[in-house]
This record gives structure tokens, C-alpha cells and sequence, in this order.
């Protein structure tokens, strides 16, 4: 029953039971955005002097609540090649307490077998959590292949528009649920009933937009595939791409956000240029909205060497592809040979 605002409200119960039966799951919280579903997790399941595996391709914030506040409580987070597989079976510990996925990794989109992880986690009593942002809950399911948490950023393609920051996360099990509710209810972990009724409206049109963000992004990334600018493009649809023979059997299609390799032999202001020129492409580290987005990943080869130093993200919208691709091709010309 309702009883208090900060307990959820019916607009936000409403969210929570339709993005619990959209990701296949029993019970869902909705949280103030993706980074606060992240921690809400890690909140609810770990204890100090615990250990937690975590992909090294995660997206950055995650990384940085790992590294700067669960070490607080001696909470050691140790990060893997995304990559491992079955193979994560060797990095557990007595102490390990979660395992994370990220499928695929926000920015270097490696595709991880999570049915092998999660085989393995749960073969030594460890549950796996997944940020499944990039799938929407539809692409992949979660609970279907191991994961006993699934996350989202609602506030990417559920809310759809750029107007909203909220998360969610979705359970089945009744000790996780149990826990991650007493964690959100003594955090304080609010939701507005406002951003519940955006996210509402989101769901209306999700499919609609899901579908012609595939179609729209594979047709741009395939574009940019060919040019001689351009050493790798790394989206799970297209052969080569790390993880997609893994994409190929797990996901049943492909969202709006990929990156990059452009040439070692470019420089890097060069690349700024080449961004700076773009009309269409607004200049942005989210995604899943309408609007466009492209952003430089050039830092990121300090801590991942295989993303190159050249790297850039790109996010597609709703504007037509051809527009698309017509303001890449006017903004490459200019660059050097």
C-alpha cells in the first residue's frame, strides 16, 4: 500500500511492475539514475572486507565508486578482461562476493559470455549482476542467461527523450529483494513521481524507437566501416567486433551507441577538428535518445591499451541516416590524408 513518498509512489510502482515484466523478472526498484542502481547493488550485497569482480571495459563512474568508496570498507574491486568467460572461475576467492558484467562495455562494446560467467559465479555461491543498459531489458535476457540482478539507466532508452535520469534494478530471487529494498529504503533512494510518468510515456514508444535505431546505426557504422580514416568500428552487430559471435547467439538485435578506431596516424586535435565540424552530431557522453551524440574516448587507452588512442564514441538518433552519414562525409573530407 502506499505510505510514503519516499517508498514509492503509485507512479513509481506502476514504472517498477512494467520494467519487471519487460526484463523477465519478479521485483524491480527504481532508483534516482543508472550510477545510483550500480551502488544501490553493491550496497545491498557487499560487506566490508569482501572482494568484487568487475569487467575493466566497465563504464567509468562505476569504476570510480569502486575505487574511491567501497575501498572505504576494505572492499577490494578487481577488474577483468571482459573477455574471460568460463575462465573467470579462476579469479574467484573464498571472499568474492559479486560478480559484474557489462555486455558490452559502454565504450569498448566487448560482448561478454555472461552464461559462462554466471555458470561459473554461481558454481561457488557468487551472484552476478549485469548492467543490461544497452540491451533496454529487450535484447538480452538477463535472467535467462545467469544474471540474478539486471540494471538499467532508464534514463537512456526506457525515458527515450534526454529529459530524465533514473535507474532500475530487477530481481527474482526473495533474499536479493529483501536486501536491496532495506538498502534503498535507509539510503533514502527517492524517485520523483514526474520522472516515473516521463519513463511511463518512454515505454509507449520504445519499440518504435528501438527499431529504428538498429536499422539506423547499422547503416551509418557499416558507412564508416568503409572509410580509409578508419582502422576498426566497434559495434557487436558487425563481424570483427569483439564478442560477436557471442552478440550472434545471446542478443535478438542491436541498439544506437558504438565507437571508433580512427587511424593512428591521425592526430588527435585533428579528430577534436573533425568532432567540432559535425551539425548533426551533438557533442554528448549520453545515449539512447534522439538527439545524435558523438564524443572522444582518447584517455581511455591509459587504462585499456585495445581501445587504441584514437578513439570515439558515437550514439545515433532519430534523424535520418542518410543526413547522418552526409555530415560525417563533409566533416572526414577536411581531414588530413
Amino acid at each position: 500500500p502506499y505510505t510514503y513518498g519516499l517508498y514509492g509512489t503509485r507512479t513509481t510502482l506502476e514504472l517498477a511492475a512494467r520494467i519487471a515484466e519487460l526484463e523477465g523478472g519478479g521485483l524491480t526498484f527504481i532508483a534516482p539514475g543508472g550510477q545510483a542502481a550500480i551502488a544501490l547493488v553493491d550496497l545491498a550485497v557487499l560487506k566490508a572486507g569482501g572482494h568484487v569482480l568487475i569487467p575493466d571495459s566497465i563504464y567509468g563512474p562505476h569504476r570510480e565508486f569502486s575505487d574511491r568508496w567501497l575501498s572505504r570498507w576494505n572492499i577490494r574491486a578487481e577488474y577483468y578482461d571482459p573477455t574471460v568467460g568460463a575462465g573467470i572461475a579462476a579469479l574467484l576467492r573464498p571472499e568474492t562476493q559479486l560478480v559484474w558484467c557489462e555486455s558490452p562495455g559502454s565504450v569498448t562494446m566487448e560482448v561478454q559470455d555472461v552464461p559462462a560467467i554466471a555458470a561459473a559465479a554461481h558454481a561457488a555461491g557468487v551472484p552476478v549482476a549485469l548492467d543490461n543498459t544497452y540491451a533496454a531489458g529487450v535484447f538480452f535476457d538477463a535472467f535467462g542467461h545467469g544474471a540474478d540482478f539486471a540494471v538499467q539507466a532508464l534514463t537512456k532508452y526506457i525515458g527515450g527523450h534526454s529529459d530524465l535520469l533514473l535507474g532500475s534494478v530487477t530481481v527474482r530471487d526473495e533474499a536479493h529483494y529483501l536486501a536491496l529494498g532495506d538498502a534503498q529504503q535507509l539510503l533514502g533512494m527517492g524517485v520523483s513521481p514526474d520522472d516515473c510518468s516521463l519513463a511511463l510515456r518512454g515505454l509507449q514508444t520504445l519499440g518504435v524507437r528501438l527499431d529504428h535505431l538498429q536499422r539506423s546505426t547499422l547503416e551509418v557504422a557499416q558507412w564508416l566501416q568503409a572509410q580509409p580514416q578508419v582502422l576498426r568500428v566497434r559495434h557487436p552487430a558487425l563481424p570483427g567486433s569483439p564478442g560477436h559471435e557471442i552478440w550472434k547467439r545471446d542478443f535478438t538485435g542491436s541498439a544506437s551507441v558504438f565507437s571508433v578506431e580512427f587511424d593512428a596516424a591521425l592526430s588527435q586535435d585533428a579528430l577534436v577538428a573533425f568532432i567540432d565540424r559535425l551539425r548533426l552530431f551533438k557533442i554528448g557522453y549520453s545515449w539512447g535518445g534522439t538527439t545524435s551524440l558523438v564524443v572522444p574516448q582518447f584517455s581511455l587507452h591509459r587504462n585499456l591499451p585495445r581501445a587504441g588512442r584514437n578513439l570515439v564514441r558515437f550514439n545515433i538518433g532519430l534523424e535520418r541516416s542518410a543526413d547522418l552519414i552526409d555530415d560525417l562525409r563533409a566533416s572526414l573530407a577536411q581531414l588530413p590524408a
